[in-house]
């Protein structure tokens, strides 16, 4: 791999840019947005939106950075010599967009290698944007956050987040049943949220389940920055399982949710 510098702090500012102007687009043309055909199941909704704002996103990172990959979820990817990558989510939580019943997210990660070195999670309703640079800290709009506390399991807020295919939501009706009466009380929320929301100590931990790496990727950064214990499986967490909580609350959570999630 080519031994390439990079100034992480630029990569933070312009996708920090790029993000807000899509979540800016994103809301301008709400009332105005046309839906495509789903994709990978009836639930993998997409609509004109996601494009455009995918288009800005790689666009503007191609003007800046013209060797970078850029594996992006609506088909606007392009290959790359420098070994650096760019994960884009230009919405994530698509379902909330268009029904207007929660919140999305516009999600910016770069990776040197296999490696996250920068990460941006812009939520465009709440003008809220998280950001981290590798070993750097995390932030909300420009202000140091932190993991909760942790409380026991018992009074613990989890957050969970899935792919909304027949299969999955199988096994999240499982990890409802189990999980739900040992913990506090559980939120459904889109994952790159669900991770922020972890690193800013909204929520106490939270599972992510048959995700897409640009689902996480992002988020993922923030709250390990955060203070954040991650994992899945095993060690590492992965788009199949994600698990994430502040470390007084790791080993209990983790317990369980692998329990769970096993079947």
């Amino acid at each position: 791999m080519p031994v390439v510098t990079r100034d992480l702090l630029a990569a933070r500012d312009l996708a920090a840019e790029l993000a807000i102007r899509a979540g800016c687009l994103q809301l301008e043309r709400r009332d105005t947005l046309k839906m495509g055909a789903p994709k990978a199941h009836a639930n993998d909704v997409v609509s004109d939106v996601d494009i455009a704002s995918e288009r800005l996103i790689v666009d503007g990172i191609h003007a800046a950075w013209p060797d970078d990959e850029m594996q992006a979820e609506e088909g606007n990817g392009r290959g790359g010599t420098s070994g650096w990558s760019w994960i884009i989510d230009p919405l994530d939580g698509t379902r909330n967009y268009i029904s207007r019943t929660g919140p999305w997210s516009v999600c910016i990660a770069l990776y040197h290698g296999d490696q996250p070195r920068m990460a941006v999670v812009h939520d465009p309703a709440a003008g809220e944007t998280f950001t981290a640079v590798d070993g750097g800290g995390a932030f909300l709009n420009g202000q140091p956050i932190a993991a909760s506390s942790g409380p026991p399991l018992a009074e613990a807020l989890i957050g969970i987040s899935f792919q909304p295919n027949v299969r999955t939501k199988t096994r999240v009706g499982t990890v409802l049943r189990e999980l739900l009466p040992l913990c506090g009380d559980i939120r459904r929320v889109p994952a790159a949220l669900n991770l922020v929301y972890q690193a800013s100590g909204r929520l106490d931990g939270g599972l992510a389940l048959d995700t897409n790496l640009w689902d996480i990727a992002a988020g993922a950064l923030i709250a390990r920055e955060a203070g954040v214990t991650l994992g899945g499986r095993a060690a590492d967490y992965t788009p199949e399982l994600t698990i994430g909580a502040a470390p007084s609350l790791w080993a209990e959570l983790a317990e369980k949710a692998r329990a769970i999630t096993a079947g």
